[in-house]
């Protein structure tokens, strides 16, 4: 997991967020920023510039390399640091408390407001981005592209998504969106790949999942990488998360990642739950009833 930058906050003044957004605009055109124009980007002073690079280098936020000229780039922490004083700004949240959840793509800590909410750092791109450069659209046509770009576009992705399904859809509610980072309401109930349920749940809790897969193409999304991951399960049901992969439902293989979804959720069930499930389910079937709305019970189509 990535260094929790929330405890430097409070050492920070305004011209180090200067400094660090006049970084970021410079990552737009390369990956290291000259140091030359840094002043113009920053809005600051050649030697405040000085200052600020010293102040932020000792916190970590920045990093410097000499190639032809001496270049700096944004570290991760100092791209929380700019999402973590957005959001304070916009009081949007208050406090910063402790991590719920490491991911290989994100990672996520409870936020306090006006009651506690959930903030998730974006991490695509920065430990895997070859991979994630070669299978999200959002960046296959970019020739300069900073892992800077892949998180942020992947956030307002998932953001984008949330938007549109909450409340149709069993999801997160949205609070908040900043460069890399959503703020949202917590997850009710444990991971689906963590929880154990009896036997006469069994096929009512997968009804629950597909249903939810039916509302969100009814509202235009496929969710694109369904998994006993990225279901919980909670007293009032179930919440469908992680959904920077989806696709709407106009995509050219929008179907094909619907039936994937249907297949991977159900072959979970059938190798965790095999005494409650039926042998075999048709998998075409049920998502096309997914995508046309007639989707009633996975039983239907065994």
């Amino acid at each position: 997991m990535v260094r929790n930058v929330a405890g430097v906050m409070a050492e920070l003044e305004p011209e180090d967020f200067y400094l660090l957004s006049g970084v970021e605009q410079g990552m737009r055109f390369s990956e290291w920023v000259n140091r030359e124009k840094l002043p113009k980007n920053s809005g600051l002073t050649a030697e405040e510039v000085d200052y600020r690079i010293d102040r932020c280098m000792t916190r970590e936020l920045i990093e410097r390399k000499t190639i032809q000229y001496e270049g700096y780039k944004l570290t991760v922490e100092g791209y929380d640091a700019l999402a973590l004083r957005t959001f304070a700004q916009r009081d949007t949240i208050q406090g910063f408390g402790a991590p719920l959840g490491v991911g290989k793509e994100s990672d996520v800590f409870e936020v306090q407001s006006f009651k506690p909410l959930a903030l998730k750092f974006h991490r695509e791109g920065y430990t895997n981005f070859r991979e994630v450069r070669r299978e999200r659209d959002y960046t296959s046509e970019n020739h300069h592209v900073s892992w800077l770009y892949t998180a942020r576009k992947a956030a307002e992705r998932e953001y984008e998504a949330l938007e549109t399904l909450f409340p149709q859809v069993s999801v997160p509610r949205p609070v908040d969106h900043n460069r890399h980072a959503i703020i949202m309401a917590k997850l009710d109930g444990v991971e689906l790949a963590k929880a154990k349920l009896e036997s006469e749940q069994v096929t009512g809790v997968l009804d629950l999942i597909l249903s939810e897969m039916a509302e969100a193409y009814e509202a235009g999304y496929v969710h694109a990488d369904m998994s006993e991951y990225n279901v919980a399960v909670g007293e009032r049901g179930i919440t469908v998360f992680d959904w920077p992969q989806a696709v709407p439902t106009d995509h050219d293989n929008a179907r094909e990642l619907l039936a994937r979804d249907a297949k991977n959720i159900v072959g979970y069930f059938r190798r965790k739950y095999p005494a409650e499930m039926p042998d075999e389910v048709d998998i075409d079937a049920l998502a096309a009833a997914i995508a046309e709305n007639e989707f009633e019970s996975v039983t239907t189509y065994a």
